[in-house]
């Protein structure tokens, strides 16, 4: 697993494992990150499901609820299979502008 520090947000990659390791290696290395903007980069897997990346919802409802960001990067999965709690983008960029969106809306407290 790899963690990209870039400001307040972290870029977390994985090479070549299974899903099931990659969400427990971020799990076990949550802990490094937590008071980071999470995106989650799912491009190194070739094959996902609606039901693999909503093995990340209660991590993602976890760090949001501690007011910080988490998005999943992938472009495998149509959005109108994940509910709303979830956030996914296409690319990186996408997925830094959704973070950039939600530090103003938390500045703004709406």
């Amino acid at each position: 697993m790899i963690f990209d520090k870039e400001g307040t947000t972290t870029i977390v990659y994985q090479e070549k494992n299974s899903m099931v390791t990659f969400l427990q290696n971020l799990n076990e290395g949550y802990e490094n990150i937590k008071n980071d903007n999470i995106i989650v980069n799912l491009f190194s897997f070739e094959k996902l499901s609606s039901g693999d990346v909503l093995e990340f919802l209660p991590l993602s409802n976890k760090h949001r609820e501690n007011g910080k960001s988490f998005v999943i990067v992938t472009d495998k999965v149509a959005y109108d299979q994940l509910p709303e709690e979830i956030m996914v983008a296409p690319t990186i960029q996408e997925a830094k502008d959704i973070i950039e969106m939600e530090e103003i809306e938390r500045d703004l407290e709406l």
